[in-house]
């Protein structure tokens, strides 16, 4: 496996859990359940995604990796 592939295994985890704090529900209308769940989702992905690469490029420009 990849540095990358590891990181995402191990960051996901971290951003759901720091999410799950948010109560995004509360944002959101009336019985609108999905898309306040679809939301949690890009968000995470989104999250994930920086935080990766972001500690990537850090190991990779300081030589680490």
């Amino acid at each position: 496996m990849t540095a990358k592939t590891i990181l995402y295994i191990v960051i996901t985890p971290l951003v759901i859990w720091a999410l799950d704090s948010i109560n995004i529900t509360n944002v959101f209308k009336k019985n609108r359940y999905y898309q306040a769940r679809a939301l949690y989702l890009i968000l995470t992905l989104s999250l994930s995604y920086l935080t990766v690469n972001f500690i990537y490029d850090f190991f990779l420009y300081s030589k680490i990796i």
